[in-house]
């Protein structure tokens, strides 16, 4: 019986790369019209990247390291450190999180530029609107929404995001529930992408959280959080899989793609995305929630599915 469900979910997943799934990502080369993207992009579940969609933002031209130090240099975020760039990532047999540091916005610029030394990786990627919550004076740069998204998703997004770090700081594979528009003001961003469908083949484990702490001589300790609940999150680096613990991972059609000043990338809800960067990569993003309709339901399942093979 479980022999006959992995075979199943492997054809289930093989069908949709056959049936719908791009082989690349594709571009599109201006704004487009709302009810179109929804048919083509958002309703069928699939990321694309788009151009010209951003030109009038000031922020293209404005935001070099002496306007933000000039703009927002004293004021005081919310930083990641770590020792080894993974934040959020597995480190042996715990999930592991930054040390999130209060740091001045001219001294992030100061570590990213070489005019100071940190002893760790820095990178600006707060989660909770900090574009809105952290460094509102930026945001007549921008937008504080994607027009055209937001009339075909019919909201406005939870979350605008800002990300600011240096090229050795790397987001571990996972996926998130909404429908993410990732706009690139300087430098590139390389993603690795996974459609639900490949859910299958991507190994989850459940581990101890952890948290970074870098101590007065300049090493970073880990602290566990023994009375949190253990985090299910993916262990494989798709920079390098481990195929003899992995093997299934081989049948897994990750896309690859690389987003650069100017472009946006539509990533979809639930797609699992590995991400790096240029150094002083500054990107922002617009989380905007996902509708919790059989799409999500179906994913649900297809989760469930997964995990009967390795309980059993």
């Amino acid at each position: 019986m479980m022999e006959f469900v992995r075979k199943q979910l492997a054809e289930f997943s093989l069908e949709a790369h056959d049936l719908y799934l791009n082989q690349s990502v594709p571009y599109l080369d201006g704004p487009p019209d709302p009810l179109q993207f929804h048919r083509d992009w958002v309703a069928p579940n699939k990321p694309c990247i788009i151009r010209n969609a951003i030109n009038h933002w000031p922020a293209l031209s404005r935001w070099t390291p002496e306007y933000l130090r000039e703009k927002v240099g004293s004021k005081v975020i919310s930083v990641a450190v770590t020792p080894n760039g993974y934040a959020d990532a597995i480190n042996g047999d715990r999930f592991v999180m930054p040390e999130e540091r209060q740091m001045s916005f001219s001294s992030v610029l100061d570590i990213i530029e070489g005019k100071a030394e940190g002893g760790g990786v820095f990178y600006v990627q707060k989660q909770c609107s900090n574009l809105l919550q952290e460094l509102p004076e930026l945001t007549a740069d921008v937008e504080e929404h994607v027009p055209w998204m937001s009339t075909a998703l019919g909201k406005l997004p939870d979350a605008v995001n800002f990300w600011l770090g240096e090229a050795k700081a790397i987001t571990s594979m996972h996926k998130d529930h909404y429908e993410n528009v990732y706009c690139v003001i300087s430098g590139e961003k390389h993603f690795i992408l996974l459609p639900p469908t490949d859910r299958p083949f991507i190994p989850y484990g459940v581990y101890q959280p952890a948290v970074y702490h870098q101590q007065e001589d300049g090493k970073f300790e880990v602290i566990n959080q023994a009375d949190s609940e253990k985090v299910p999150w993916i262990p494989l680096d798709p920079l390098n899989p481990d195929l003899e613990h992995y093997p299934q991972y081989r049948q897994a059609r990750p896309l690859h793609c690389s987003v650069k000043a100017g472009e946006m990338l539509f990533l979809p809800s639930l797609w699992f995305h590995h991400v790096r960067q240029s150094h002083g990569c500054i990107a922002v993003n617009f989380w905007y929630d996902m509708e919790y309709d059989i799409k999500y339901n179906y994913f649900q399942l297809l989760e469930a599915l997964c995990e009967v093979p390795r309980s059993t």
